[in-house]
């Protein structure tokens, strides 16, 4: 089953900037800011985030994850 504004688990579907919030806890993941809980670097897209990467707020699974328009 699928959501409003899924990646499907598909990250080669996502553009390099999209920022993806979590539908757990509606924690916003923006590249240009990167994440400092898990020292990621301004500039690295959602779909380059590591596979062990969780949102750093709820710890929700990225696929866990809506892109914003």
């Amino acid at each position: 089953m699928s959501f409003e504004g899924s990646y499907l688990g598909d990250r080669s579907r996502l553009p390099a900037g999209a920022r993806l919030e979590c539908k757990i806890c509606w924690w916003v993941y923006d590249p240009a800011e990167g994440d400092t809980t898990w020292q990621i670097p301004p500039g690295v897209p959602f779909a380059e985030l590591p596979a062990h990467w969780r949102c750093p707020q709820c710890d929700g699974d990225a696929e866990q994850f809506m892109v914003l328009e």
